[in-house]
């Protein structure tokens, strides 16, 4: 089924990951993609790959240039803008007391206020539809705290607070605004050590109720449904796609049906 027959999409941090996956799932549902990131090779390789589909444009989302001409891009090869999906991040880890101010307003600058930007330059693309979907891609980090991830949390909770301020701002126009949470995922980001997803899951997603790591696949379907017609009527809402992380804390010692994992 052609969930996205007709529309056209531009995915920012496109090249690898969430992203990429994301790209080739809204191709294969009928979409045009653009893709934007500055990983340029493995932008124009997946654009390759995709076929006439696909287009790239390289994208540093800090840059108010970058997001005029991905827009331009979009919307002179595919003749319209439908959707657009901010994925592109980076995290930072470490002590609260040895955050550098410059490392901080990187996080900041990449993750929201280039989502912000992004938002700013597709918006009237979006409006000469009478319609569009915006998927800003936040974290189970927009959801709760986390030590040793503080300007992470704090730039993925003001992608979880601006959906909900774009929602009321643009949905007289037709524009729907939803952000998606993803939890642990098998990626460059996170999993940075590249082990296999059982080991990984093994070590670190106990807590976790469904007890692994994400792919990146899973992440894609559930971007998938909000950018389609399916979701016609969700607009200022959160999506935790975690395996149930965000839901509670999970006791293996407690009952569950996999006593075996009390061990």
């Amino acid at each position: 089924m052609a969930r996205l027959a007709g529309k056209v999409a531009i995915i920012s941090g496109a090249a690898q990951g969430m992203g990429a996956a994301t790209a080739r799932l809204f191709v294969a549902e009928g979409a045009k993609v653009v893709l934007g990131d500055i990983l340029t090779e493995k932008g124009e390789a997946l654009a390759a790959e995709l076929g006439e589909a696909a287009l790239f444009a390289k994208l540093d989302v800090r840059s108010e240039e970058d997001w005029q001409a991905i827009v331009a891009a979009a919307t002179s090869r595919f003749g319209k803008l439908d959707i657009l999906v901010n994925n592109a991040a980076i995290a930072l880890f470490g002590a609260a007391e040895e955050l550098r101010k410059e490392d901080a307003e990187r996080v900041l600058a990449i993750n929201v206020i280039g989502t912000m930007m992004g938002v700013k330059h597709a918006v009237p693309a979006l409006k000469a539809n009478g319609q569009g979907v915006i998927v800003n891609i936040s974290s189970v980090d927009g959801l709760r705290g986390c030590n040793g991830l503080t300007a992470y949390t704090a730039s993925k909770w003001a992608i979880r607070g601006i959906t909900k301020s774009y929602a009321y701002e643009f949905g007289p126009c037709g524009i729907r605004v939803v952000s998606v949470h993803p939890g642990g995922v098998n990626t460059e980001m996170g999993n940075p050590s590249g082990e296999a997803a059982d080991v990984v899951s093994a070590r670190s997603f106990r807590r976790v109720p469904l007890q692994r790591i994400g792919e990146p696949e899973e992440i894609a379907r559930v971007t998938l449904f909000v950018a389609s017609d399916d979701a016609s009527y969700l607009s200022g809402a959160e999506i935790a796609v975690d395996g149930g992380w965000t839901a509670g804390i999970y006791e293996p010692v407690l009952p569950n049906c996999a006593p075996e994992l009390a061990a």
